[in-house]
């Protein structure tokens, strides 16, 4: 297993000589207003669960979008500041961008066109022109970001997710011939040919990526899909040995590199010192009582199978009555997107499933599913997890989906089952998860009612062997594979095994 002090050791012997910059829509930290007062906090989503810890081993840059309303209040002349504020371990840089460029590139381009294209969740996705221009032109305004920052110094780029297909190209356009090594990696599912050739900006989407010099996935699955949409689009070759792309003279690597989380981290911070002050503070809060928790904790997204969670739920209490009032579900859902229709129908569904379900099964003192829609901060939602005697990920198709890790870290009791999608990512190394498929209501409320039935003993083994897998395959093990295999590339050297 690799700790934080190893990947530090790697990124100092191998990287000395090179700007270390990683590249993301989301930043890692955001300024908002609390009560008049500036306050400082960490947005949810995987790609910052995942590479904050990463960074902070690193101390390199980090460029991503301003999204907070107090941003500018304390970030420099150069829009840079240290995170985290508290205990600073890198740099912050911000991009600002206008309403009309938030408007067309994130929620127009990046998330009415290509999240459903790559997503299978029945979302058709809508692709206009408008939309396009803007994500070309913050594209390149991250482009230019990173040249002001690097200069003519030799760097490794690390660009993350589908905010940036065409950022590639246009920073090997910028640089000195040999200046930088980029590596890109997808923390989407990657679709099949017969879904991405709708995309009518297909071709300008797949020269940008080829530009990279590595692409990373979750999956094999999702590397095989990339080769076979560039293989039936582009005239390149394609190597299934070496598993690379050429097209033009440069090659490309395709890697599956599953993501995952800093078990060590999130294992001592639910054991902290006021853990029981927040359990029960929580207990108080959501009315939970005696009562047996589900717990899921999503942003709330059509991807995330949260109706068809809710459904099961509804099954559940109709085969099984003798659960009521024995069980509660509290579902933790972060609001996301609500500029786009489907976000806005989507959230009145939850709305009108959670009235439904309550009303037809509460009694004076009890209700069965209880939903916050709020950014619970971390020291709150590991003890949550702990709490929690089942935590249900019921993504519909997700790349990865790093809940289902946290919860199982955060379980240092080495109890509680994991109900999990066979449709997620993280199936694919959890397998001692109670897999369902989220389509299917009766297998779904069956699958409940076997977690929530299952005996100790049983609970006890598979949480072990997943804390197991979590526990070696951690970020820091997630990184340095991903960084060796950058320094083949350069260095021409056998990929290091890191094992």
């Amino acid at each position: 297993m690799l700790v934080k002090e190893d990947l530090q050791e790697f990124v100092q012997e191998k990287l000395d000589d090179y700007r270390f910059v990683v590249v993301s829509n989301r930043q890692p930290y955001e300024h908002v207003y609390n009560k008049g007062k500036i306050e400082c906090r960490r947005p949810s989503g995987g790609v910052i669960t995942a590479l904050d810890p990463v960074m902070k081993a690193c101390h390199g840059l980090w460029i991503a979008a301003s999204s907070g309303e107090a941003d500018h209040r304390v970030t420099d002349r150069f829009n840079k500041i240290e995170v985290p504020v508290d205990n600073p371990a890198y740099t912050l840089k911000r991009v600002w961008l206008n309403k009309q460029e938030e408007e067309g590139y994130y929620y127009g381009y990046s998330n009415d066109a290509l999240w459903p294209l790559c997503h299978t969740a029945f979302q058709r996705p809508f692709f206009k022109q408008e939309d396009w221009q803007h994500y070309i032109n913050v594209n390149q305004k991250f482009a230019n970001a990173v040249m002001e920052e690097i200069g003519t110094a030799k760097a490794f780029i690390w660009i993350q997710d589908y905010h940036f297909c065409l950022l590639p190209k246009l920073l090997k356009d910028m640089a000195a011939s040999n200046q930088l090594i980029i590596a890109h990696f997808w923390h989407i599912p990657w679709p099949s040919y017969e879904a991405f050739r709708i995309c009518p900006q297909k071709n300008e989407i797949l020269e940008g990526m080829l530009a990279n010099d590595m692409i990373g996935f979750h999956t094999h699955y999702h590397c095989n899909n990339f080769l076979e949409v560039v293989d039936r689009q582009l005239e390149s070759k394609i190597d299934r040995e070496r598993f690379s792309v050429i097209r033009r003279d440069h090659e490309t690597l395709i890697r599956p590199y599953p993501i995952s989380v800093d078990f060590e981290e999130i294992n001592r911070k639910a054991q902290a010192d006021n853990s029981q002050k927040i359990e029960s503070d929580l207990a108080e809060e959501f009315h939970l009582g005696n009562c047996q928790i589900l717990l899921g904790v999503d942003r709330i997204d059509y991807t995330k199978g949260i109706p068809e969670r809710l459904l099961a739920i509804d099954r559940l209490l109709e085969k099984h009555p003798e659960l009521i009032e024995k069980i509660v579900f509290l579902q933790v859902g972060v609001l996301s997107r609500i500029h786009i229709a489907k976000y806005k129908t989507l959230n009145d569904e939850i709305n009108f499933l959670v009235e439904k379900i309550n009303w037809k099964y509460s009694t004076d003192d009890w209700s069965p599913v209880i939903f916050t829609r709020s950014n619970m901060p971390s020291s709150k939602l590991l003890v949550l997890y702990r709490m929690a005697q089942v935590c249900i990920v019921s993504a519909l198709h997700d790349g990865m989906n790093l809940v289902a890790k946290e919860y199982v870290a955060a379980h240092y009791d080495e109890d509680g089952v994991l109900v999990l999608s066979q449709f997620a990512g993280s199936a694919r190394e959890l397998t001692e998860a109670m897999l369902i498929n989220p389509y299917d209501s009766e297998q779904f409320s069956d699958g409940l009612y076997q977690a929530l039935t299952m005996p100790e003993e049983e609970r006890r083994k598979r949480m072990v062997k997943m804390r197991q897998t979590v526990h070696e395959n951690n970020i820091f093990r997630w990184a340095a594979k991903f960084l060796s295999g950058l320094l083949k590339i350069e260095f021409k050297e056998q990929e290091v095994m890191v094992v």
